[in-house]
């Protein structure tokens, strides 16, 4: 393999990815040797969707394609791409609504994608029989929209009426709609907020509380809403009353949450974010909204048998009992009603040695069934499910779900109608598997399972570590054939990300092992701080004054892959 195929495998991959935690910023000031202030020739690439810009990038996009297509590899790595990502195989991952399966499935038929149900015993089966419930593209082609799907919030515990969100062409505005599953179709007289950046939380079934831009200009400097109003079923949005406001100089927005659990328990709490790395947390009550004296790096995760969940990135010190950066603690919903400026939190979980939840985009890493917490975690970087169960006088147990080492595991969906919980298991040479699994009794089963598009027969996954300049030890994983020879010339991808204490994990990847791995390619994997792979602690080494670090993990993780003739 010549330098320039390696090249092209490497660019094909995005072959480094060193990311860092940054906020959204409308002017980005740019240090050119040689530039001061008005004789800046490049103002125009600061403005993401000027017309001289784009047209920048279109040009730049068109350079690159020329030098890949004229590798002698791209038109074979092109097909083999092509034949990976057209496969039809994929899960139809599931979720649990009135004791029914539902699920949401695009394909080159429904292009914009139908909504559907089946049942349980039904989904099991190698050929689930499904009931469309709602059909967008129909609804698009009917109404003349270029609707996309962007999700389902359901009114617990009930689960009858939804909030269905539809963007116009995926924008991050959308439009609310109220939809009757009882029924099949939208309810003609329910709610049904017009477009807008906005969130909403269901306050009991014929009540919404919803944050967004209520006047011109009611947003954020960083463009969200925060000012929260309680909307009545039949009322107008001008007769909307505000419960809570935030402020317009936050970072973040402030939103309602609503939390559920299988005992007919309801606490709504409203969430203002003044940073992006901080959060203020309010508990709606009778006399209005009440601040939980909780720390600034705290938030809910969750609520079951009327203890109300919190995760904290901090370590937090509450009259005599302290809870570790990254622990899991339970408040008493009751006595948190009562008093929440004087809390009675308990220890759900403490991170052991090299143990931190797996905290994901858009998912807290902790989910709950009927009587149980479903808590995913990462240890030394690999994947474990632990089912927590609160036991009398404040202890909780907790026990790990037997799924596969060396893998990347998670809640896909659960209930807080009983204790089963759909999980999914994948690693970087075993195609992603969903299971079934009970909380309550530990059994498990596997129910999907897509098949290998490259052959890993040959393939071999190893985890090392090597010490940083500051001689922290950072992890790395190595993905290469059974006989790959130590002499130093194998053609090596690195990768590592290292931000918004996201972790990277072993992943299964068709393209990956069909356009490298099996072309005799190693990939590697650098877990640098920053990212999430050990807590938030792990996190914060790597940000502002601390930047450097992820660079120095980085270059030790390449250092050690050359000292050992990888």
């Amino acid at each position: 393999m010549g330098a320039v195929g390696v090249l092209t495998f490497a660019l094909l991959l995005g072959a480094v990815a060193v990311a860092g935690d940054s906020a959204p910023q409308t002017t980005v000031a740019r240090a050119i040797p040689g530039v001061t202030g008005d004789d800046d020739p490049y103002p125009w690439l600061e403005e993401k969707d000027g017309v001289r810009a784009l047209a920048w990038v279109k040009e730049q996009n068109a350079r690159t394609l020329d030098v890949l297509k004229s590798d002698p590899h791209y038109d074979a790595l092109y097909q083999e791409a092509l034949q990976v990502n057209e496969s039809p195989d994929r899960i139809a991952y599931p979720q649990y609504l009135r004791g029914e399966i539902y699920n949401f499935w695009q394909d080159a038929t429904h292009v914009r994608g139908i909504w559907r149900q089946t049942t349980l015993e039904s989904y099991r089966s190698s050929s689930p029989q499904w009931t469309i419930v709602l059909d967008l593209d129909k609804l698009a082609a009917d109404e003349h929209r270029n609707w996309v799907w962007e999700g389902a919030d359901c009114a617990e515990p009930a689960e009858r009426v939804c909030l269905l969100r539809l963007s116009e062409g995926g924008e991050d505005a959308a439009t609310l709609r109220e939809f009757d599953l009882a029924t099949g179709a939208f309810v003609a007289t329910g709610f049904r907020l017009p477009r807008g950046k906005q969130d909403v939380a269901w306050d009991g079934p014929n009540a919404l509380l919803v944050s967004r831009e209520w006047t011109p200009g009611l947003l954020t400097a960083s463009g969200y809403p925060y000012v929260v109003k309680r909307l009545r079923r039949g009322q107008p949005l001008s007769a909307a009353v505000e419960v809570y406001r935030g402020r317009r100089e936050d970072q973040l927005g402030t939103l309602p949450v609503t939390l559920s659990d299988g005992d007919g328990n309801r606490a709504v709490v409203i969430r203002r974010g003044p940073t992006f790395f901080t959060t203020q947390l309010f508990l709606l009550t009778p006399q209005g909204a009440k601040e939980l004296a909780l720390p600034p790096k705290a938030d809910v995760a969750g609520m079951v048998k009327g203890q109300v969940l919190v995760t904290l990135t901090q370590a937090w010190a509450n009259g005599s009992a302290s809870f570790p950066t990254g622990s899991l603690i339970a408040l008493p919903l009751r006595r948190t009603l009562a008093s929440p400026l004087h809390l009675s939190p308990t220890l759900a979980y403490a991170p052991g040695r090299g143990e931190a939840i797996a905290i994901r985009a858009n998912d807290a890493g902790v989910d709950t069934t009927k009587g149980s917490v479903i808590v995913s975690i990462y240890r030394n970087v690999n994947g474990r499910e632990l089912v927590l169960t609160p036991q009398s006088g404040g202890r909780w147990s907790a026990r790990t779900i037997a799924l596969p080492d060396n893998a990347t595991t998670q809640a896909v969906d659960t209930s807080i109608h009983s204790e089963r919980v759909f999980l999914s298991a994948t690693s970087f040479l075993t195609p992603t598997t969903l299971y079934l699994a009970d909380a309550s009794t530990g059994a498990i089963s596997a129910v999907k399972t897509l098949p290998a598009l490259f052959d890993a027969s040959n393939e071999i996954v190893d985890q090392h570590e090597v010490a940083s300049t500051d001689g922290t030890m950072i992890p790395y994983y190595v993905v290469h054939s059974k006989n790959m020879a130590l002499d130093g010339t194998n053609p090596t991808v690195l990768y590592a990300y290292g931000g918004f204490q996201l972790a990277v994990t072993p992943t299964y990847s068709g393209e990956l092992g069909k356009l490298w791995l099996e072309h005799g390619g190693v990939y590697a994997i650098a877990n640098i701080r920053g990212g999430g792979e050990f807590g938030p602690e792990w996190h914060e080494a790597g940000l502002t004054v601390h930047r450097q670090r992820i660079y120095d993990d980085f270059y030790a993780v390449a250092s050690d892959l050359i000292a050992r003739k990888i």
